[in-house]
């Protein structure tokens, strides 16, 4: 106890300047994402500015760009997320979008912690659901155009989805809309498929409104889940460890 005291202050001290620095480091990652809404608001105002036909066609000239650029220089189509403290773990992992999810060549997933959201730009205009052939399975997703020569998408799903509540549409007329309905609804994916790339899913940061959407026993276990996530990026114990180490102060006093 004499040791403990001793190295209290400056514990007490180390954690609180952890503190700050998280605090700081999410004001600065708050400020970032509104960036980013709010030009992805101005990108949409503009496009209504144009004519459909208009619009369509430079839809269509921004996704053949988009993969020309990554098929050149696939480094670039990548932002890794870096922070001076990151995990080794999590090294070369990629920031996750606004929607939690990632942004590639060939599609844009985003979630939630009960579901999942793919699009998929079509690769022709005028497709229509006969035209495709979407395939969901409990522990696989094949996405493809007939008759075409290779798949868009043909890989196992990182973890299980409800078939049963997992839908697909096109969404005007040139998006192929996939809604999946996840098993687990208390775990964020860090990646759609087992060989696409994977993103940190510890930058993840959900909107605090939704958790009032949830039951009280689920949002209990949500609200346990974020502390100890912070908990373990401060060095400190989690909830669990810290009951553990109340037990052993009670049962030693």
């Amino acid at each position: 106890m004499e040791k403990f005291d001793k190295y209290k202050v400056k514990a007490e001290e180390e954690v609180s300047r952890k503190r700050a620095e998280l605090e700081e480091r999410e004001r600065k990652a708050r400020e970032k994402r509104e960036k980013e809404v709010a030009e992805e608001k101005a990108r949409e105002v503009k496009i209504r500015e144009v004519t459909d036909e208009e619009a369509e066609q430079i839809k269509m000239e921004e996704q053949v760009k988009a993969r020309l650029d990554a098929s050149e220089k696939p480094e670039e189509a990548q932002v890794v997320s870096k922070d001076d403290d990151e995990d080794p773990k999590d090294a070369g992992k990629l920031k996750p979008n606004v929607g939690n999810g990632c942004d590639l060549p060939d599609y844009r997933w985003t979630q939630t912690l009960s579901d999942i959201e793919v699009r998929i730009p079509l690769p022709l205009p005028g497709l229509r659901s006969r035209d495709l052939a979407v395939v969901i399975q409990k522990k696989h997703l094949k996405v493809a155009v007939k008759n075409a020569p290779a798949a868009i998408i043909d890989d196992d799903f990182q973890h299980d989805v409800k078939i049963e509540e997992s839908t697909w549409l096109i969404e005007d007329k040139q998006t192929l809309l996939i809604t999946l309905e996840k098993v687990n609804k208390m775990e964020w994916w860090s990646r759609l498929c087992s060989s696409h790339p994977e993103i940190n899913t510890k930058k993840i940061n959900p909107e605090p409104s939704k958790l009032s959407d949830l039951d009280g026993e689920t949002r209990g276990l949500v609200e346990k889940m974020m502390f100890d996530q912070r908990q373990k990026e401060l060095g400190l114990p989690t909830s669990d460890e810290q009951k553990k180490q109340d037990l052993m102060k009670k049962y030693a006093a």
